[in-house]
């Protein structure tokens, strides 16, 4: 075989080779790009159609509205010390009337009245005792359901701020740990399209110095061999 044609065969088989190389290549660098255009494509979407940020605080209402003072409203037992000075005077008149018909001493009838006074008067005080007593345990219940009301008012509204704060957490957690993901697949994506794009250049850039590495080959005349003729004396 000649020189010329075993650099032409070895010329071809660099064609070939760098050919097949180069589409190998080409195609792998092709589905790197669709891949990355799709994983682009997902990330970019999930980005614009992210949870809004909430504050899970702005449902929270002023409850101070509801508080009011149940001691404000107590009552003073008055009509009880009416009472008693209606009875007195009453008593009084009377004893009048005994003094004038019976013609009873003044001492005694004095006596009388004041009597009968200290009795009503013992009378009212029972009375008015008994109402404040019964207004002050009204109050003290009242202030107690009040508080029972606000503590729950309070309760209702921390429930709703802590399962906002718990919804809005979990979804961003799974939105970022995705975007994550995404983001990844479109770095390895581009590593890959990267990579067989040099692919490429190197099949090409090796197609080409093999078949100019044959040609040269091919035309480059062999070297004589050297001179081992001997003089003789």
């Amino acid at each position: 075989m000649t020189m010329i044609a075993s650099g032409l065969i070895t010329g071809g088989l660099s064609i070939v080779s760098g050919i097949f190389g180069m589409s190998a290549a080409k195609k792998r660098e092709a589905a790197a790009a669709r891949a990355k255009d799709a994983a682009q494509k997902k990330l970019t979407y999930l980005e614009d159609n992210r949870q809004e940020i909430i504050n899970p605080y702005e449902g929270i209402k002023d409850l101070s509205g509801s508080i009011t003072n149940p001691m404000a409203n107590l009552g003073v037992a008055t009509q009880a010390a009416e009472i008693e000075i209606e009875q007195a005077d009453i008593s009084l008149a009377n004893t009048l009337d005994t003094i004038r018909s019976t013609g009873a001493s003044a001492g005694g009838a004095t006596a009388l009245a004041q009597a009968a006074l200290a009795s009503k008067k013992g009378v009212s005080a029972s009375i008015e005792q008994q109402e404040a007593s019964n207004e002050k345990a009204k109050a003290q219940g009242e202030a107690t359901v009040q508080q029972l009301k606000m503590a729950e008012k309070q309760r209702v509204q921390n429930a709703d701020v802590s399962g906002r704060s718990f919804v809005y957490g979990q979804q961003e957690t799974r939105d970022v740990a995705q975007l994550n993901r995404l983001q990844s697949q479109v770095d390895g994506a581009a590593a890959a399209e990267s990579q067989a794009s040099a692919d490429y250049t190197g099949a090409l850039t090796g197609m080409i110095g093999g078949v100019s590495s044959a040609v040269s080959s091919a035309f480059t005349p062999p070297k004589a061999p050297p001179n081992t003729t001997k003089t003789t004396t």
